[in-house]
């Protein structure tokens, strides 16, 4: 039997090597290219109007820029935000779409009007509206008489962490207004905390709300479902306790939904 050479060897070797050698050179490759919208959010995100407890809250808790990619957001869109609160989105959402775009507040917004000015948001718009609400009698829930959006055709409405503070019968109120005020194809985007699937309301889970419910109730209202993110599931939470609670406080665990009003 003739012997093979050792270079031989060598060359088979490298040979076999080269097919796993090329993905794996790929991988450890430059990383993809930012998409826009995602540069224009990390833009805003770095503004001085942010504070430095605003900003810690990015990459754990909020992640801004994943969530926003996730619902589709372009820098000349038109977007409604529902119940902002103290601004945090807000903030985000007014200087990302602040060349192109224009960001509308609804919802017990005209409290933020000054603080518009002081972060030079002149061009966010607070939209009047009806928002009327009533207390249901449920500790930190509220019933509504009234919910009108006065735009149309928009292209998306947004609410973080707002739907489990309305009764049913409020949330229809407002995903009928939503899908009014939406055009065609328009996105309309909830984050809320989780509640686990048919628990009833204790002092520990009136913070949460189940996800099904909030599907199905914006499938009532006509809205397609079109996708799910699992960007703010915390294995942690074991979904037993208040959200506010000191030990999962800004880190509970959340569901991200994307629904869409039909083109046609």
């Amino acid at each position: 039997m003739s012997k093979i050479s050792p270079a031989l060897c060598r060359l088979v070797a490298a040979l076999l090597v080269l097919p796993l050698a090329a993905p794996l050179s790929a991988q450890m490759g430059a990383a993809p290219p930012k998409s826009e919208i995602a540069q224009r959010i990390e833009k805003a995100l770095a503004s001085n109007i942010r504070t430095p407890e605003e900003r810690a809250r990015d990459a754990i808790e909020r992640k801004p820029v994943q969530t926003l990619e996730f619902f589709g957001l372009k820098e000349n869109m038109t977007v409604v935000e529902i119940m902002p609160g103290a601004g945090w989105y807000t903030k985000v959402l007014g200087l990302t779409l602040a060349e192109k775009g224009q960001l509308h507040l609804f919802g017990g917004a005209a409290r933020l009007a000054p603080r518009l000015k002081e972060w030079g948001l002149d061009k966010v718009q607070i939209a009047e509206g009806k928002f009327v609400t009533r207390p249901s009698g449920q500790r930190g829930v509220f019933d509504a008489e009234a919910i009108e959006i006065p735009l149309k055709n928009v292209d998306m409405v947004l609410t973080f962490r707002n739907v489990h503070n309305m009764t049913p019968a409020a949330r229809a109120m407002l995903n009928k207004a939503v899908f009014a005020s939406l055009k065609p194809g328009g996105v309309y985007g909830i984050v809320d905390h989780t509640r686990r699937h048919n628990e009833p309301t204790s002092d520990e889970n009136w913070r949460r709300i189940d996800p099904v419910i909030v599907i199905k109730e914006a499938l009532d209202a006509g809205f397609q479902f079109e996708a799910f993110s699992n960007l703010h599931y915390r294995p942690d939470d074991e979904l037993h306790y208040d959200s506010q609670r000191p030990s999962i406080a800004g880190y509970s665990d959340r569901f991200t939904l994307k629904f869409r009003k039909p083109a046609q």
